[in-house]
């Protein structure tokens, strides 16, 4: 367990995750408080990879739901394994004519058969999806539902019923309840809107792109071989790109590509030319590919303007620096 949030830092900064005192806050109260968490934001931005570290820290499995448009509760819960239960019938079907083979009439037959359902409604017929597996086991885990927005708000009815109760009611079995209370963590790219009612059950954190020196660090812990100057070029022009109308704006996940894209090339610092032939890494659209060519076009044009107005007499052709940044 977590003991205080200075712990929640220390241990998740263990298993590679830079986190600031906000996120660890969260975290820790969902400990003390059982309470799930609905962790919304961007995409990439670290949201899945917060519960994936959670459950390390702590010694639990992570059990995942990936969540998805037209999600039910035969998917999320529980399914009946109507092969093996055919199997089993035909398996015993000797024992079922003996059962109803002095049955006065076809009523009779029908009630002893019946009388017997509990053989093959049962648990060994039942296959235990996430939300079931996270309830039934014996150790205490850390459940995932992730990407929740996806699923459709029938579902997210569901899943309000079963993240308040912790149990599940199997109408041919009867209730089970929790043995051990997962801790829950709930993810959102924002693609809607998240009900009232699920957000008065969790707590909320919104994890959005880290500031630059937040990602510095990042870069540093992940990539471990990139130098310090190149690491500070690459956040800024990230940052500067994430600032222009894109359909898809590049997350953390390809900050660390187009780092390490970079380190692959042998580049120490962003000249003109890398970064114009690099830029595929982190922009997954042509029409933002685009935008951030433009960008970039004027950041050449500042830079060459700053150089001619301090130092009228240019500088020999080989001397000269391409870098966009400096």
């Amino acid at each position: 367990m977590f003991s205080s949030v200075e712990d929640v830092i220390q241990q998740l900064g263990d298993q590679e995750y830079i986190c600031d005192k906000q996120i660890a806050t969260v975290v820790f109260l969902a400990q003390q408080l059982d309470k799930p968490v609905l962790v919304e934001g961007p995409a990439g931005v670290g949201k899945t990879e917060l519960a994936k570290v959670v459950s390390k820290a702590l010694g639990r499995e992570m059990i995942r739901l990936q969540c998805y448009e037209g999600l039910d509760e035969a998917k999320a819960l529980y399914e009946w394994e109507y092969s093996k239960q055919l199997l089993y019938t035909q398996i015993l079907k000797d024992k079922v004519s003996e059962t109803i083979a002095d049955a006065g009439n076809l009523t009779e037959a029908a009630d002893r058969v019946g009388a017997e359902d509990s053989v093959f409604f049962s648990n060994r017929f039942i296959v235990p999806r996430p939300l079931m597996q996270a309830i039934t086991s014996e150790q205490p885990t850390l459940l995932l539902i992730d990407e929740v927005d996806k699923s459709d708000p029938e579902f997210e009815a569901f899943l309000l019923e079963v993240l308040s109760d912790f149990q599940v009611t199997i109408p041919e079995i009867g209730t089970i309840e929790s043995k051990t209370k997962p801790l829950v963590f709930l993810t959102s790219n924002d693609a809607r809107e998240m009900s009232d009612a699920l957000k008065r059950r969790c707590l909320h954190l919104w994890i959005d792109y880290p500031s630059e020196e937040l990602e510095v660090q990042i870069l540093d812990r992940k990539v471990p071989n990139i130098d310090k100057r190149l690491a500070e070029e690459v956040v800024q022009l990230m940052n500067k790109i994430r600032d222009l109308d894109l359909k898809k704006t590049p997350s953390i996940s390809e900050t660390l590509d187009w780092a390490r894209a970079l380190l692959a090339l042998n580049a120490d610092e962003l000249e003109d030319q890398i970064v114009g032939d690099t830029l595929n890494v982190i922009l997954k659209y042509e029409g933002d590919v685009q935008k951030a060519q433009n960008e970039l076009a004027k950041l050449i044009e500042k830079k060459t303007a700053k150089k001619k107005a301090e130092a009228p007499q240019p500088a020999p052709a080989e001397t000269t620096k391409k870098g966009i940044l400096h």
